[in-house]
């Protein structure tokens, strides 16, 4: 049940929170961000690439917790580098987005990340 209603709220909502854990601080940190769901997999684009901090705590420490409305899940992630694979999500954004927000909010398009859904 809880799964459909994770699914559910991602299909309905734009944005989710993502919490992350510093690399340094040990802290959780937590941030609005889109996403793009296919499927049972769940791609997230740092908007300053590899540059992103979150990207990099994803780096340290592979998992993150999404929040879609009050509905939580606990994430391994992987990141994706290859520039293919990396113009395919941009391209999953910008048709979910547009084009022209995508180009507005994100600055470099080097990497992306793919979380599992269980």
């Amino acid at each position: 049940m809880k799964q459909q209603e994770l699914e559910d709220h991602l299909a309905r909502y734009p944005e989710i929170k993502l919490s992350v854990t510093g690399r340094k601080s040990g802290k959780t940190i937590s941030i609005p961000v889109w996403f793009v769901l296919e499927g049972k997999k769940l791609y997230l684009l740092p908007v300053r690439g590899s540059d992103t901090q979150w990207y990099r705590n994803v780096l340290t420490k592979p998992e993150i917790r999404i929040d879609a409305r009050g509905t939580e899940a606990s994430l391994k992630v992987k990141p994706i580098t290859e520039s293919r694979a990396v113009e395919s999500i941009i391209e999953r954004f910008r048709h979910k987005y547009g084009a022209g927000d995508v180009k507005k909010y994100y600055g470099k398009f080097d990497v992306a990340v793919e979380a599992q859904m269980e």
